[in-house]
């Protein structure tokens, strides 16, 4: 995960998470850790993982990303995910990115449309409202209840407590936080 280059502007950041929190209504996602499997799964999503590539499909797919990339073709849209360098963290997020391309609606790789499947997969993989939910205290606690790298953690740590700042000052949830709360009701006690 990459520092974004530029900033989102608010309406594009609340917007990638109503689409988020609306992904997660809409196939039932209410377990943590969030996989990114599951939900390609119910979103009838191919995924291609590298290995399963001829020699010369890997060495063209690994010439396009070393993480993955998703395509349409005959109306189905694959992703494909590295599998072979890539440890299940980083395969879970690569799939969360490219089903940010997906939801999102991109038609291209620029850096705003990777900026912005950046911040899909940052916000569905550890959403601040849940993090604050589960009582995570610290990266390693984010590390540990959502399954996602270190590096991946500190940076969910620092989105939930400047999460938690406008929170106090506000103590209000958003309509979205509240409908993710609710569907996550049973899981997170």
């Amino acid at each position: 995960m990459s520092k974004y280059k530029w900033k989102l502007s608010n309406e594009t950041y609340e917007f990638i998470k109503g689409e988020v929190i609306h992904i997660f209504e809409k196939y039932s996602i209410k377990c943590i850790p969030v996989s990114g499997f599951e939900i390609a799964s119910k979103m009838k999503l191919s995924l291609l993982p590298y290995s399963s590539l001829s020699k010369k499909k890997l060495e063209a797919a690994m010439t396009v990303s070393r993480d993955g990339f998703f395509i349409e073709f005959d109306g189905r849209e694959c992703i494909y995910y590295n599998d072979i360098e890539r440890c299940y963290k980083r395969q879970n997020w690569t799939i969360l990115h490219e089903i940010g391309h997906i939801v999102l609606d991109h038609s291209g790789y620029g850096e705003l449309e990777e900026d912005e499947a950046n911040f899909f997969a940052k916000y569905a993989i550890a959403p601040p409202v849940l993090v604050h939910k589960v009582g995570a205290k610290g990266p390693h606690d984010i590390y540990e209840i959502f399954d996602i790298s270190f590096e991946a953690s500190i940076y969910s740590f620092e989105y939930y407590c400047s999460w938690k700042a406008h929170y106090n000052m506000t103590k209000r949830l958003t309509a979205y936080e509240k409908r993710l709360l609710a569907l996550y009701s049973a899981s997170i006690q």
